[in-house]
């Protein structure tokens, strides 16, 4: 049977409640790995992080291996969201493309504003939205906030990760590797190939998926953009059939097989991994250097300014539509929830600072305070614009 509009809204819906417990977890993961970093426990913490399990160690395994599954799942987000989803159109792509544009120049700027030579590399930390962890709070305010500000902030996270896998790509690739990029290449067209014939079993696009990540991971750019290759080749079609599962295409299928040990598994493993700082053992400085500070104001001033600004002037000039009942204020709040930066920027800083224990230390202060005190902030205000009359407050826009 086809997939019909009410079983879309469902898979929404779960999506939705999927990631805010997702970002529960994420954030009581991510509490443990900082106690563990400064207490008693530090060395031990630190030793089972580097043991060497085959030809790399646990943290690589984490940061290189796993994190490409969870880039696997956001590769197919993207493609469905565009081809069948909130960002299907122009319409709907407009006011949380410019609102995600407007988050990720912002925090840049403001980055440079405190960091010059070797530590403006870090200028795109603060430039993702967490996704995760900003609907895990909005899932403490149950329904105070609006069914269309929470699509809008999955479109504009969406939005946010397709910028932030653009970036890397770009400006965090080493020196290349031209006969494994070719290797790669010669992967990606038989992966393309199958998706032209109509290969519906994923077996063999996960068995071409694993050969792709070693050729990338060997080639200098990241391995971890294999996932996101892999998954723009997976199939999306509806094909009526006797059963839902039958009628899901094999992107479909992949997508809701992938979001728990994504979002309860592996990011919650990669927090445990990486966000450990040892705050203790630093020197006073760091809690003020020019990395930290351009982190933490860029996720906390740059991502509510960029987002809110760019948004109001869209719907100010006619260039979109405001949210459907969401007020200003809400959508303020919801602008301070995007400063939420932490699953994407935390691997971004491991890039833009590789192997120098210090600045990533202090990228991982400004990502935490930033984060925690964007979160606090946004959930403040959407608690506060609960008291308005949404459907009266959204005639103020």
């Amino acid at each position: 049977m086809a997939i019909t509009p009410r079983m879309r809204i469902s898979a929404i819906r779960r999506f939705l409640h999927s990631q805010s417990s997702a970002g529960l977890v994420l954030m009581a993961t991510a509490a443990v790995a900082l106690v563990l970093a400064n207490s008693p426990l530090a060395r031990t913490y630190e030793a089972v992080l580097h043991i060497y399990l085959g030809p790399l160690s646990l943290a690589h395994w984490i940061n290189d291996a796993l994190m490409a599954v969870f880039f696997l799942l956001v590769g197919l987000e993207i493609k469905r969201e565009m081809l069948d989803g909130q960002l299907s159109t122009w319409s709907r792509r407009i006011l949380p493309g410019i609102a995600a544009a407007g988050g990720m120049a912002v925090p840049a700027l403001l980055f440079y504003a405190f960091n010059t030579g070797a530590t403006a590399r870090g200028w795109a930390i603060p430039a993702a939205t967490d996704i995760a962890f900003a609907l895990g709070v909005i899932s403490l305010l149950g329904n105070r906030v609006p069914a269309s500000l929470r699509i809008f902030l999955a479109a504009l996270a969406i939005i946010d990760d397709l910028g932030a896998v653009i970036i890397i790509a770009m400006f965090y690739t080493a020196d290349l590797s031209v006969v494994d990029l070719a290797c790669a290449g010669g992967v990606v067209a038989a992966l393309v190939a199958l998706n032209r014939f109509r290969v519906r079993s994923l077996t063999p696009y996960l068995l071409l998926g694993a050969l792709l990540w070693v050729f990338v991971f060997r080639s200098g750019i990241h391995a971890t953009l294999a996932g996101v290759v892999l998954a723009l080749t997976i199939p999306m079609e509806i094909t009526p059939s006797r059963s839902d599962v039958d009628a899901t295409s094999p992107l479909h299928r992949l997508e809701n097989f992938l979001h728990l040990p994504v979002g309860f598994l592996i990011v919650p493993l990669f927090a445990l991994a990486n966000a450990g700082v040892p705050v203790l053992k630093l020197p006073a400085e760091a809690l003020a250097a020019p990395v930290t500070l351009g982190v933490a104001l860029g996720l906390l001033l740059g991502k509510p300014v960029g987002v809110f600004g760019m948004s109001a002037a869209a719907i100010r000039f006619g260039l979109a539509d405001a949210p459907a009942h969401a007020s200003r204020l809400q959508m303020f709040g919801i602008a301070l929830l995007c400063g939420i930066g932490f699953t994407m920027s935390l691997f971004i800083a491991l890039l833009a600072f590789p192997g120098d224990l210090i600045l990533q230390s202090e990228a991982k202060i400004g990502i935490m305070a930033g984060s925690l005190l964007s979160g606090l902030l946004g959930y403040t205000v959407l608690r506060l614009a609960d008291r308005e009359k949404s459907k009266a407050a959204a005639s103020v826009w």
